[in-house]
């Protein structure tokens, strides 16, 4: 499934969840999901009407919300709680980016960063219930409209403050914003936070057959001529419409392809230890990159030198290039954005004669097979005294019989 997110009047977290309940993700479902990780909250809808638009109000009633979490509490409260995997990555993600923001416009370690109006139990429902809701819909793709920014100032816990406010400003870094006749805050740092985490792209609608639409009314009074709404726009994926290229006659049709943009950074070194390379890409891979790699090349003044090239997601494009910048001697790189197509693929357990093993089980047009991961094999063959390339022969030979169907 694939999600677009129309934020064209903004994104906040109970605009994200009344969106996803317009959508079919129940509400006592949502509830149920969410009391043994939060207490003292209850969940309510209403259906309004905004420029004649129905739309899901989504309240999160809190009993008591005094409480200033620091981002530590708040990581314990996640880790600790009974939420399926992907939902748990993306709830951490989302508050380790308004922890940064926060930590660095007042000046503080990450550690010991407070948050006051995000550390309540409303965001915090906010936040992890939109990732639940993603999950229970099973969308694998999300793209987003350029993010639209309100005006004006708001009072907060700091004071009276301008609006697009700091935190929103930073948590956005990287991603194509835009300016709104909104004469207040649309973009709140839950709602910043949530987009940031989930898009994978940013632009027009893609090519896709729709399901369903669900629209998540806000609360505020934008002064704009748009109703406060966020719509999300449910569907499958679609080959292009016209005269298809090379790639669309060979992919369309095929289930086993997924079709995702992502984008590529490249820069070239030719005056930096080689030893430190290593250390870059294992720094790379821990912050989401989906591939990295060292060419050899050579440079000006007869200099060999290494290229260095990144794929990942736009979301993760500015922490990328960051960490390029900082950890290498660049100073400077050049990025793309294209398509990129990959086959179905999981892990899974497979029982074999040398015990359970994780593999990658990888569906083509033609079969199902399945590729023993390295680390498994690299365990086995330690903990069991075997040449490497045994193991992995092993197991690929018992994992992919001959006589498979």
């Amino acid at each position: 499934m694939i999600l677009y997110l129309d934020l064209f009047s903004g994104i906040s977290g109970d605009m994200t969840l009344g969106a996803l309940i317009d959508l079919g993700v129940p509400l006592e479902w949502l509830e149920q999901k969410l009391k043994p990780v939060l207490s003292g909250f209850s969940l309510q809808s209403e259906i309004v009407f905004k420029h004649h638009l129905r739309a899901v109000n989504l309240v999160v009633a809190v009993e008591e919300n005094t409480a200033a979490r620091t981002y530590m509490d708040i990581r314990e409260i996640i880790c600790r709680a009974d939420l399926p995997e992907p939902v748990k990555k993306n709830s951490l993600a989302a508050f380790e980016r308004i922890a940064r923001a926060e930590s660095t416009i007042h000046g503080k370690q990450i550690e010991t960063v407070h948050f006051h109006e995000i550390g309540g139990i409303d965001s915090l429902v906010d936040i992890i219930g939109s990732f639940l809701g993603v999950d229970y819909l099973g969308i694998k793709t999300i793209v987003s409209s350029k993010v639209p920014l309100g005006s004006g100032f708001v009072d907060c816990a700091h004071g009276r403050i301008p609006v697009p406010v700091p935190a929103t400003l930073a948590i956005l870094a990287g991603i194509p914003v835009t300016g709104s006749d909104a004469t207040t805050e649309i973009v709140t740092p839950t709602g910043a936070a949530i987009v940031a985490t989930l898009a994978g792209s940013f632009g027009p609608m893609p090519e896709m057959q729709i399901s369903r639409i669900g629209y998540g009314a806000g609360k505020r009074e934008t002064n704009s001529s748009l109703p406060n709404l966020l719509r999300m726009v449910l569907g499958e994926a679609q080959p292009s419409v016209g005269k298809d290229s090379e790639a669309d006659v060979l992919f369309k049709n095929e289930s086993c392809f997924h079709h995702e943009k992502v984008f590529v950074v490249k820069t070239n070194v030719d005056d930096m230890n080689p030893e430190i390379l290593g250390f870059v890409m294992e720094r790379l891979f821990e912050n989401k990159a989906l591939d990295v790699s060292f060419t050899p090349i050579q440079m000006k003044k007869n200099r060999p030198g290494t290229k260095i090239e990144v794929i990942c997601h736009g979301k993760d494009l500015e922490t990328l290039s960051r960490l390029i910048l900082t950890q290498t001697t660049a100073i400077g790189l050049r990025y793309h954005e294209c398509e990129r197509v990959v086959l179905e693929r999981a892990v899974v357990t497979r029982e074999t004669g040398l015990g359970q093993v994780l593999v990658k089980k990888v569906r083509d047009p033609d079969q199902v097979r399945y590729v023993p991961e390295y680390e498994a094999c690299k365990k086995i063959a330690l903990e069991q005294d075997l040449p490497l390339r045994d193991v992995y022969s092993r197991i690929m030979a018992e994992v992919n019989p001959l006589d498979r169907a």
